[in-house]
């Protein structure tokens, strides 16, 4: 039985960072004082998003393509080729840049969530295409990953669009706090 749960976290890393980063980010919140603010609440959620579910999980897909292809490719159906160290180099690009991420401002947030989401939106075509083409519905094109490929990037636009509105509330409020009284004269 352990044996079996550490297969389905380590072959569904995808949703295994996401939970991993959901669940620091709930502690991180809950040693934070209360009433907790809503930027707090986004900051968290986002900010551990971009570490686990695009740096590290780009990380690992790195690594399992470039040093483990063979067992990738078979887990994907999908005999082992070049093509495995293409994936591997760009999810490593990916990782770096979600693992900056982390701790940058909203511009730069923008393009580690943009760029990863093409790819993971990408993949996700690859998938069905191979699902209806070559009937492979083995787990690595049809499972877990075939979702989260789907759904990551749209909790990933979600979180930038709650950042983006938590910015603008911010500027606003500040510049209404230190707009200038102008006077008749």
């Amino acid at each position: 039985m352990i044996a079996e749960l550490i297969k389905f976290v380590l072959s569904n890393f995808t949703l295994t960072f996401l939970v991993i980063g959901l669940v620091i980010s709930l502690a991180v919140l809950s040693t934070r004082k209360k009433p907790l603010q809503r930027r707090q609440i986004v900051e968290a959620l986002f900010s551990y998003y971009l570490l686990f579910s695009i740096g590290i999980s780009f990380f690992y897909n790195f690594v399992m393509h470039v040093f483990f292809a063979e067992m990738a490719a078979s887990f994907i159906g999908w005999k082992n080729s070049p093509f495995q160290y293409e994936v591997g180099y760009a999810s490593l690009g990916f990782a770096v840049v979600g693992i900056i991420a982390f701790r940058q401002s909203f511009s730069f947030r923008a393009a580690a969530v943009i760029g990863p989401s093409l790819f993971l939106w990408g993949a996700a075509g690859g998938h069905v295409y191979q699902m209806v083409t070559a009937n492979n519905f083995a787990p690595g094109n049809a499972g877990v990953i075939f979702w989260t490929d789907l759904f990551l990037p749209v909790i990933g636009f979600v979180l930038l669009f709650q950042q983006y509105k938590q910015e603008r509330r911010d500027t606003s409020s500040r510049e209404k706090q230190y707009a200038p009284c102008v006077t008749e004269i």
